[in-house]
């Protein structure tokens, strides 16, 4: 009986020992796995100069019902962005690296703000427009599974941004196809990216905002 015993034990350790290895390799090869995709995303995004891609961008606010807007969403470095609108037809939101300008033709006006002191949700996308170092914007990361590829949900190292948690759906090419911002008082901005234009041909024209006649432009600190 003994020598069962002792047999049956060699044999459950030389079962759990596998396991065991596995279950303590299983972290290093996600953190490894997230590492790679980091930065394949940063390779894909700084080595280009501009892009161009559809968008759908949905806003949920507290107490306010969604609401969805899309359109085209041009980009060039540095820092540069044009958000320009199909629906609602006419709007644009833009930044030409300083200053951030928004219009919507029905308010037969314009506002300005500083760029770093916007508190629209579309800002952080500006760190897709700099040198792209998560590691340097972001604390923490966690990831969770996808048929399109990983979601990485991030938390910011700033505590005095507008937003605590910026998630992104990245494929394995290092492509950004989703987007959802989450604001210090629970508001979500969500983005669905399509046919994106890697070095598309933008003009550097575009990210100067040229008010229609009659628009004026007003500070919007004022």
């Amino acid at each position: 009986m003994t020598r069962i015993v002792a047999k049956g034990t060699a044999l459950c350790v030389l079962l759990v020992i596998p396991a065991l290895s596995a279950v303590l390799a299983a972290p290093q090869a996600a953190k490894g796995n997230l590492e790679s995709l980091l930065k394949t995303i940063e390779d894909r995004y700084n080595r280009s100069q501009s892009l161009k891609l559809n968008f759908s961008e949905t806003y949920a606010g507290s107490g306010r019902p969604a609401q969805t807007e899309s359109g085209v969403l041009y980009m060039r470095k540095p820092g540069r962005m044009r958000w320009e609108y199909n629906s609602p037809a006419g709007k644009v939101f833009l930044s030409d690296g300083k200053d951030v300008f928004q219009y919507l033709p029905e308010d037969h006006q314009a506002t300005r703000s500083k760029l770093k002191q916007s508190d629209d949700m579309r800002a952080p996308l500006a760190f897709l427009l700099g040198k792209l170092d998560f590691r340097k914007e972001f604390k923490s990361f966690e990831t969770s599974g996808d048929p399109v590829g990983t979601w990485i949900i991030a938390a910011p190292k700033s505590d005095s941004l507008i937003y605590n948690k910026v998630e992104f759906l990245a494929g394995a090419d290092g492509e950004i196809h989703r987007l959802r911002v989450t604001g210090q008082e629970g508001e979500k901005l969500s983005f669905e990216f399509s046919n994106e234009q890697v070095n598309a041909p933008v003009s550097p024209a575009m990210f100067t905002f040229q008010p229609p006649a009659g628009v004026r432009i007003v500070e919007e600190d004022q």
